[in-house]
């Protein structure tokens, strides 16, 4: 059975049913959902789906059977480390400002988890859920960030940079580098959108999702002409947080042979987007989880720039692998402090 779904901003789900008539341009009516990787390679990344229906929760999308274990497989920490001086090589060489590069976790698993079904009722306000399923492969990402909206000639996005774990929300308020890599993230995106239209920047929050917060800062822009879904997301992907800093050709490609050489998917940091009632909303696929037959992977990236540590990005990259495991139910729910 293929599928596809998305999280409305009002908490519904929209559910794809197939099999998808793949299209390249986006449909004028009716429902599609948006699916391409991080390259934006496909040709055809529209999919309209045979029918489609508005659901409250997962339930029943993957059967029902007992809970089964997964037996982790832990990244390669010295992998990650050459990668690491690498970006800060570049760094200091000055030809870079930031990058992302992107451990994956994974493991061995018999088939997929009775715990899903009811996913949508177990996230925070700031998450989304999207996913789709081809067979035996698929994926399910409870994402907190927003590539954009786009409706009646609004553009709505978001910059979201800076991790920390609730505990530290104090300190992480005032933390210089948090703030030094929030800030490339968003007057990044500014600068992006300033040819589009009027551009309005709202204040720098904490998004509080839990276990993990980031910072989160709120973009509108009022478009001075009509523009497509499509390529606004060629505009906007990758985001300032997932892509390298300067966006050039040069360190997207640098980028890509990192990602690839620490063995990360191709759909992780990508768009998925839906279609519907007249106006397009895309997400970005991270807090993913990925299956294909009895494999999962959980990937998590990190933003490097001059000041970060390796250290503490490697404990980054885990706290976020672990959350994903806490929303998928791998692990058990961290206790609320």
């Amino acid at each position: 059975m293929d599928w596809a779904c998305f999280a409305t901003a009002d908490r519904q789900i929209i559910l794809g049913h197939g099999p998808f008539e793949q299209l390249a341009e986006c449909p004028t009516e009716g429902v599609a959902f948006y699916r391409n990787d991080f390259a934006l390679s496909a040709k055809k990344p529209w999919y309209r789906p045979q029918r489609y229906e508005v659901v409250d929760s997962l339930k029943g999308l993957f059967g029902t059977q007992g809970e089964e274990a997964i037996e982790w497989q832990e990244p390669e920490a010295g992998l990650f480390a050459e990668i690491f001086r690498e970006v800060i090589d570049r760094i200091r060489s000055g030809s870079l400002e930031k990058s992302v590069p992107v451990v994956t976790e994974r493991g061995m698993w018999s088939g997929p988890p009775a715990r899903w079904q009811n996913l949508p009722q177990e996230l925070a306000p700031g998450m989304r859920l999207f996913g789709w399923g081809e067979g035996q492969q698929g994926v399910l990402s409870a994402t907190p960030e927003q590539l954009f909206h786009l409706k009646d000639g609004l553009l709505t996005t978001m910059a979201l940079a800076g991790t920390a774990r609730r505990e530290e929300r104090e300190l992480f308020g005032v933390d210089e580098k948090e703030i030094r890599e929030h800030e490339f993230v968003a007057q990044t995106l500014m600068a992006k959108l300033a040819d589009f239209g009027m551009v309005r920047r709202k204040e720098r929050q904490i998004l509080d999702l839990g276990e993990l917060i980031h910072f989160h800062t709120p973009i509108e822009v009022e478009l001075y002409r009509k523009e497509s879904a499509a390529n606004l997301v060629q505009r906007l992907n990758p985001t300032p947080a997932l892509g390298p800093l300067p966006r050039t050709s040069e360190t997207l490609s640098t980028l890509y042979d990192w990602r690839q050489r620490l063995g990360c998917p191709a759909w992780f940091g990508a768009p998925f987007g839906l279609f519907h009632e007249g106006s397009f909303e895309a997400l970005v696929g991270i807090r993913m989880t990925l299956w294909q037959g009895s494999e999962v992977e959980i990937p998590a990236g990190c933003g490097v720039i001059e000041a970060s540590r390796l250290v503490n990005e490697w404990r980054e990259l885990r706290l976020k692998r672990e959350a994903v495991k806490r929303v998928f139910g791998f692990l058990p729910q961290a206790l609320e402090s």
